[in-house]
């Protein structure tokens, strides 16, 4: 697949405002020189520990470790690759993006490709203003005001409706030069096994545009409006549509769920655009299909707490212990929004109202708990052959539930409704505990750069050119305790403040936005400079003293405990001069 140029790379980088960037997800205020700083997205905290500088446009998290770069920051934050994270941000920033030469094949695919979104992009706003304009529609729209939706947030999710005419998209898109086979690989249109015709895939139904993490319409869900069987028909898979990745509305939920710090998933498209009309703009869902594990992983993405809000009935129940299984092994607490039997979320929001709506999405409880309950209630807990079998399906569940309050509390109501004791509960359920990763864990950084080394390079590429002249006259390989930190330092002495970061590799960027974002926060300061040398020359021989006294070193350990001694002095001195001038 034929890249975008390095030019077109950097103009984008160098458009962002990496500031309003970083501020969709978080709050940012002035921490220094040239940083920021505010809670971070990427795990749940309560004291800030996650900045950024907006010259060098890095990033970097002293709690969980996330670092990176705008484009980094795109990537994680959207759930997509590089080269999406390059068009999203063309895109925002009005960046002409310029590819490298790519082949006849490969022009010839990214056209054709390029002529499907457009279609389906045009398919949309047409059905879209069907719904509002015509009279054929009029059944459509009492529908939607029923279900207690509004024009206002209908609009905003490009709700259409298809007229029930066998080809008028067809013939449309025809007139606009696109061929049959195009909206037969758009999905579109369809052909008649009896008689060969082509003919438009949605007639009469209630439109709703399908999109990616970026906002294209890519397919659509399209709703009957009388008997009219299957009730809801979807776009087949091709190549823009495929089944089960993308997530209804993400796109508009997306910024929302960050904020909120979770995300809620239903089943319907209605149910969506209610809990949005509600205020729940962090609400997903299901694009008719079943929850799988790229869904999952999106929804990760999204937000560290995923709220279940799923029809009570068995397919509903059923999909949210699929829920459970795919989020086991990821860093995502799963709750639960009790609903009334036989009713879903746009219900809820029609009947009782959107605060009513909002306080129950306030109410949610854990995964586990709803589950433990369910169980409870569907058994018979009158009799002792009842009581066992309860106990036998909630095995499984505690076996997954650490030791702890939670576990405590559950056992505690699983006793009280079975009329046992806590003990005898807590004996029949016991099970080896499976190894988990805690809910809500944060990434970690590998490569973990020391307090007191990565603090003196901060300062040296505070100073500038200063800093790294200083720097370079320094033994690197004695001065830093590992093999990253002295890459890093050679970096830094090679290439200076405002280069390092284009020059490391992919192994050492998380350190290199790590020293960039401290940097930012420092002031130039040689006196203070000097004083980390100290340390550091300090802790360098402290660790030729363990060497020595090891027998790996040459050195005398009683030399070298003098020259400790000594260095010991002048740090001192240094730092009681220092603390004289309130630095």
């Amino acid at each position: 697949m034929a890249l975008y140029t390095s030019d077109s790379r950097d103009r984008v980088r160098e458009a962002v405002d990496f500031v309003e960037l970083v501020s969709t997800r978080t709050e940012l205020r002035r921490a220094g020189p040239s940083r920021y700083e505010g809670l971070c997205p990427f795990h749940d905290e309560r004291t800030p520990s996650f900045g950024i500088d907006p010259v060098q446009k890095v990033y970097h998290c002293f709690g969980c470790g996330a670092s990176g770069d705008v484009f980094t920051f795109v990537q994680e934050t959207e759930g997509i690759d590089f080269k999406a994270a390059l068009e999203l941000l063309a895109e925002r920033y009005h960046v002409k993006l310029e590819r490298e030469a790519e082949n006849a094949g490969e022009a010839e695919r990214r056209k054709r490709r390029e002529r499907l979104y457009a279609v389906l992009a045009r398919t949309a706003a047409f059905y879209a203003r069907y719904l509002w304009e015509a009279g054929e529609a009029q059944p459509a729209r009492a529908y939607l005001a029923g279900r207690g939706l509004e024009e206002a947030i209908l609009r905003e999710f490009a709700v259409g409706f298809a007229p029930h005419a066998w080809d008028r998209v067809l013939a449309a898109s025809k007139r606009e030069g696109y061929s049959e086979q195009e909206l037969l690989e758009a999905g579109l249109a369809q052909r008649s096994r009896e008689s060969g015709r082509t003919f438009d895939r949605f007639r009469g139904r209630i439109m709703f545009p399908l999109t990616d993490g970026r906002g294209r319409v890519i397919g659509f869900g399209a709703r009957a409006m009388g008997d009219e069987k299957p009730k809801y028909l979807n776009s087949a898979d091709g190549e823009i549509y495929h089944k089960g990745r993308n997530l209804y509305g993400a796109h508009i939920a997306r910024q929302h769920a960050a904020k909120a710090g979770r995300v809620i998933l239903c089943e319907g498209y209605t149910d969506v655009i209610a809990m949005h009309q509600a205020g729940l703009r962090e609400t997903v869902g299901l694009m008719g299909t079943a929850l799988t594990a790229e869904q999952v992983a999106e929804l990760g993405r999204m937000a560290p707490v995923l709220v279940l809000a799923l029809d009570a009935d068995s397919a509903g129940q059923g999909a949210m212990e699929r829920a459970a299984t795919l989020a086991a092994d990821r860093s995502l607490e799963l709750q639960v929004a009790p609903l009334p039997a036989g009713s879903d979320p746009a219900d809820l929001v029609a009947q009782r109202g959107a605060q009513a709506a909002r306080e129950a999405f306030d109410a949610t409880v854990p995964f586990v708990r709803f589950r433990v309950e369910r169980i409870v209630a569907a058994g018979d807990a009158g009799s002792p052959e009842g009581r066992d079998k309860i106990v036998d399906a909630l095995r499984p569940v505690f076996a997954a539930i650490p030791v702890g309050a939670t576990r405590l509390d559950l056992t505690r109501f699983v006793a009280g409704r079975l009329d046992l004791t806590e003990n005898l509960v807590a004996e029949m359920l016991a099970a080896p505990r499976g190894q988990r990763r805690p809910a809500g864990a944060g990434r970690l950084n590998e490569s973990v750069a020391d307090p007191t080394e990565i603090a003196f390079l901060a300062l040296c590429a505070a100073l500038g050119e200063p800093g790294q002249r200083e720097l370079a006259q320094l033994d690197l390989d004695e001065l830093f305790a590992g093999e990253p930190m002295r890459r890093l330092a050679r970096l830094l002495v090679e290439h200076g403040t405002h280069g390092i970061a284009a020059a490391a590799d992919p192994e050492l960027a998380p350190l290199v936005s790590e020293l960039l974002v401290t940097a930012a926060g420092e002031p130039p300061d040689q006196e203070l400079l000097r004083l980390q040398r100290y340390q550091l020359e300090l802790a360098a021989l402290e660790r030729r003293i363990r060497r020595s006294r090891a027998g790996a070193g040459e050195d005398s350990v009683s030399e070298l405990a003098q020259r400790r001694d000594e260095l010991k002095q002048t740090f001192d001195r240094a730092y009681s001069a220092a603390l004289e001038d309130g630095r």
